[in-house]
C-alpha cells in the first residue's frame, strides 16, 4: 500500500478546522486595543529618516542613484510601522506609504544637497542650512526623472503593504474548535 496515498486520504477526510466567531472577535478587539498609531507614526518617521541618509550616502559615495533603495525605504518603513504600531487598520498602512515617500524625498533632497557641497567645496551642513524652501523646491523639481516616479511608487506600495501586523499561528490556533 502506498502511504502517500493513504495519507493524503486521511488528511481529506479530516474534518475542516471551525473557527469560534466569538473568540475571533474577542481576539480582533483584544488586537485593536494594543495598536499604538503615535508609536508607528514616531517609528516609521525615524526609519524614513535612516533610510533616507542611508540612500544620500550611497549616491553620494557611488556617484550613482539606485533606485532600488526607495523599495528598501519602502520596506523599512513598513516594516517599523508593524513592529512599532501592532496595527491592523487601514490608518497604518497610510502612515506607511506616506513615510515610505517623505524617506524617499528626502533622500533624493540629502543627494542633492551633498553633491552642491562637493561640488562647490562646502560642507554638507552648511548648504543644507543655507537652502530655503523655494530653493529645495527648485532643486527637487530640477533634479527629478520618471524613475524617480516609479521607484516613489514602489516605496509608497511595499511601505503600505508592510505596514499591517499579522496574526501569530498562536492566536489562529487560539481562535479554532
Amino acid at each position: 500500500m502506498d502511504m502517500n496515498k493513504s495519507d493524503s486520504q486521511a488528511e481529506t477526510n479530516a474534518p475542516a478546522p471551525r473557527i469560534d466567531q466569538m473568540k475571533l472577535q474577542m481576539l480582533n478587539q483584544q488586537i485593536r486595543d494594543n495598536q499604538n498609531l503615535s508609536l508607528a507614526v514616531l517609528g516609521g518617521a525615524v526609519a524614513a529618516l535612516v533610510g533616507a541618509a542611508v540612500w544620500a550616502g550611497v549616491t553620494v559615495a557611488t556617484n550613482w542613484q539606485i533606485g532600488f533603495m526607495a523599495i528598501g525605504i519602502g520596506f523599512l518603513v513598513g516594516y517599523v510601522v508593524r513592529r512599532t504600531g501592532q496595527g491592523v487598520d487601514q490608518s497604518f498602512g497610510i502612515v506607511g506609504a506616506v513615510l515610505s515617500l517623505a524617506g524617499c524625498v528626502i533622500g533624493n533632497y540629502l543627494t542633492v544637497c551633498a553633491q552642491i557641497a562637493d561640488f562647490e567645496s562646502v560642507e554638507f551642513f552648511d548648504v543644507l542650512m543655507a537652502v530655503d524652501i523655494q530653493m529645495a523646491i527648485d532643486l527637487m523639481i530640477k533634479s527629478f526623472d520618471f524613475m524617480d516616479l516609479m521607484f516613489y511608487g514602489l516605496a509608497a506600495y511595499y511601505g503600505y503593504k508592510n505596514s499591517f501586523r499579522t496574526m501569530t499561528e498562536g492566536e489562529l490556533g487560539s481562535i479554532v474548535r
